[in-house]
């Protein structure tokens, strides 16, 4: 039934724990053809008094390698973002999620796909104000890589994780082509310099 192999968050919530998480289909398929892999989001409740266990799809595309705002790690949260398999682990784009919706519909609000033969890495969220506690949590931008096949082009996209179409703000060319990857993490020029 739930094959979860990358847990987006979890929150505790009254009595019982709710986790946003894809659950991966196929998921026999994952190492050798992963082109056949389907990953879709959804919001699972564990009633710890019942021990009874929910889980509502939050969307149906194929999405996986998805971030939220660092500061809402382990609370509760309402965005995501998600990359956009087309098969996996090609990433041909990525999509906002509100995952605070308690309706069983699809959830996703934004999205911004990379174009024919355009394809990307795991996303990452970076806050615009990250030491400001009364900033919004979708106040900053999302970023990848994005890699232009027919033209053999990277570029390092950034993205207004509030615009309805994750608006690219900056499209940074890359002097040398960026390998796909799923697993990319942001690091600020502070953290950095505590090294």
């Amino acid at each position: 039934g739930f094959n979860n192999i990358h847990a987006i968050n979890a929150w505790d919530e009254e009595d019982a724990i709710v986790m946003v998480a894809p659950n991966v289909l196929s998921a026999e398929h994952t190492m050798e053809r992963m082109e056949l892999v389907h990953s879709l989001v959804e919001k699972v409740r564990i009633d710890l008094k019942t021990g009874i266990v929910t889980r509502q799809p939050i969307s149906t595309r194929n999405l996986d390698f998805a971030v939220i705002n660092p500061a809402y790690m382990g609370k509760k949260n309402q965005y995501v973002y998600a990359a956009v398999g087309d098969p996996m682990p090609k990433i041909s784009g990525v999509v906002k999620l509100d995952v605070s919706n308690s309706e069983h519909k699809e959830s996703i609000v934004a999205s911004r796909m990379f174009g024919p033969g355009c394809y990307g890495g795991e996303p990452s969220f970076v806050a615009r104000e990250p030491e400001n506690p009364d900033a919004d949590e979708d106040d900053g931008y999302v970023v990848s890589y994005v890699h232009d096949e027919k033209a053999g082009e990277s570029k390092f996209l950034v993205m207004d994780a509030k615009s309805p179409q994750l608006d690219i703000v900056a499209a940074v060319r890359m002097p040398r082509r960026v390998p796909y990857g799923f697993h990319g993490l942001f690091v600020k020029e502070s953290d950095l310099n505590k090294l």
